[in-house]
């Protein structure tokens, strides 16, 4: 399928509010700006996500604004003995309070309540550092700590525009990059989990977008090494319309080689089960081995969204830009189904 490559740099909508230029880029190139924007800020959908992981847990930091309903977010979960904990504090009609970037490459988010903080702190060399301080996570533990993410050089990511084929307002702009290196510390009750470098990683998931009526997303990345080079790599589709620019890449060092469609073949009947990913075009057949599941749910009103979201490895095979074939082996990651209707 021919997909439309974006080079330089575009506004996301229109002179008239409408979204337009859809398409993909390697660079955050597009421009956003929620003022500009036809529908009301209540149907605007914006959020900045955090996976980081180590072999041995996984961390997710999210802020989201859904217009109606929003929350600050944090999960840790133990990729050894199975254990999570969640932590979430609700804000009810954000309606673009929390400030959040127009930009994925600039702009920091600072979130507190009472003696509760958390940071995105966006530096001009391209490091980001969170830093995270919650006296009462989950049964009376406290979580804090500080990472820093740092980039390859000279990395690429995988930016996406796309529209909806019947809803003319409806878009998402989104950047994906899973292939951060992390360093630093939290602190999670009595215990420690540390990253460090070539041990600990990062995907950064950011969205800004229009939503439609109801959708349902299926999305995956995952990241490590592997004979000394970083691979990482995210694939994912939802009721949008990919026909300009699917979300799909495989990454060595930071530099993207770009794939067509992807398919999920879940096991929906009990989602711990292997799940398959094959691409249109044969260059992409991968495993996910799971571990566990986590279920977050928000309900309000008209207002209803469901994330099933599964950690474990991933295993299989990649065909690069230069025709060569890539294996790898049990690269940390997570799959995920999310449903939404508003």
């Amino acid at each position: 399928m021919p997909q439309n490559e974006v080079i330089s740099p575009l506004s996301v909508i229109d002179d008239k509010g409408h979204p337009h230029n859809f398409g993909w880029s390697k660079k955050p190139c597009f421009f956003y700006d929620p003022a500009m924007v036809y529908e009301s800020r209540n149907k605007i959908t914006e959020y900045d996500r955090y996976i980081v992981f180590s072999a041995t847990h996984l961390v997710v930091f999210e802020i989201r604004d859904d217009g109606c309903i929003g929350y600050m977010g944090v999960s840790v979960i133990s990729l050894r003995d199975k254990k999570r904990s969640s932590q979430f504090f609700k804000t009810f009609f954000p309606l673009g309070t929390y400030e959040l970037p127009t930009s994925s490459a600039a702009g920091s988010v600072h979130w507190k309540k009472l003696k509760t903080r958390l940071d995105f702190i966006c530096m001009d060399n391209g490091v980001k550092i969170i830093k995270a301080d919650i006296p009462k996570f989950g049964h009376n533990r406290s979580m804090r700590g500080a990472l820093v993410l740092m980039e390859p050089s000279s990395a690429q990511s995988l930016v996406t525009n796309q529209p909806w084929r019947n809803e003319k307002f409806a878009f998402r702009y989104a950047r994906c990059s899973p292939w951060f290196s992390a360093e630093g510390v939290i602190q999670f009750g009595s215990s420690e989990i540390i990253f460090t470098k070539g041990n600990g990683w990062a995907i950064y998931d950011w969205n800004r977008c229009v939503r439609p009526k109801n959708d349902t997303r299926y999305w995956a990345a995952a990241g490590g090494l592997s004979s000394g080079r970083q691979l990482s790599l995210c694939v994912g589709y939802s009721l949008a319309d990919f026909s300009m620019g699917t979300e799909n890449g495989f990454f060595i060092d930071g530099n993207l080689h770009k794939l067509d469609q992807v398919t999920f073949h879940v096991p929906m009947t009990d989602l711990l089960a292997p799940w398959r990913f094959t691409s249109n075009d044969n260059r992409l057949e991968m495993t996910f081995h799971p571990h566990q599941e986590r279920i977050d749910k928000r309900t309000m009103l008209f207002y209803n969204s469901t994330r099933r979201q599964v950690c474990g490895f991933f295993s299989g095979k990649v065909q690069i830009d230069d025709g060569s074939v890539i294996e790898f082996q049990n690269l940390t990651g997570f799959a995920e189904r999310s449903k939404t209707r508003f």
